[in-house]
């Protein structure tokens, strides 16, 4: 998988590179996908969300630039399995998922496997982690037409934010924004396809 799918596509950070052996994929996808966990897509772990493509976990992991004392917020926790990649690479990661079904079996599963250094918990990802703000990196697991501004409010000086940019039907590219003395850079990383990011209603009216 990180031979032909990922370092042949160009990722070449010796740190992800390890980080996407190391993390067993197989026991973040159902038992009934098991024998597709390595495969070169993405694939559906219920709740109307996925688990990303491996390649694309790498990608986003590379273009955060982070480093062992880093601390990461990732929006949409899934399974836990970009998580735990980024687990291995930073020192800590604060993780949102908004369905607290895939949230509590995240926990469950990264306990089990002795990853102790991810934080998830269930919410609307969109309004960050003030509480554990400022972040080095931000990591968005899902798509939107815009970066919600509580990212960019959360984002520290010289800080990486990795997010797909895009309605759900269309083309999504996906953008590192870098917080710098002078504002906000862009770089585009490429073509993607993501899950819209799901909001709650709720929240945002209090």
């Amino acid at each position: 998988m990180v031979a032909e799918q990922i370092e042949a596509r160009g990722v070449h950070d010796e740190a992800v590179l390890r980080a996407m052996r190391c993390v067993p994929r197989h026991l973040f996808v159902p038992a009934a996908l098991a024998d597709d966990a390595y495969a070169d897509r993405a694939l559906p772990v219920g709740h109307d969300q996925t688990i990303s493509q491996p390649y694309i976990v790498a990608l986003m992991a590379e273009a955060l630039l982070l480093d062992p004392d880093a601390r990461v917020l990732e929006l949409g926790t899934g399974t836990g399995y970009a998580a735990a990649v980024m687990a291995t690479l930073a020192k800590e990661v604060y993780s949102i998922e908004i369905r607290d079904e895939l949230a509590d079996s995240a926990i469950t599963r990264l306990a089990s496997l002795g990853i102790d250094n991810v934080h998830v918990r269930h919410g609307d990802g969109s309004l960050g982690w003030p509480e554990a703000a400022p972040f080095d990196a931000i990591a968005v697991a899902a798509s939107g037409p815009t970066v919600p501004q509580p990212l960019l409010d959360q984002l520290a000086h010289g800080g990486r934010l990795v997010l797909p940019l895009g309605h759900h039907a269309g083309v999504q590219q996906l953008v590192r924004i870098t917080r710098t003395a002078r504002g906000f850079l862009r770089d585009r990383l490429g073509g993607v396809m993501f899950v819209p990011l799901v909001h709650d209603v709720h929240q945002h009216l209090n």
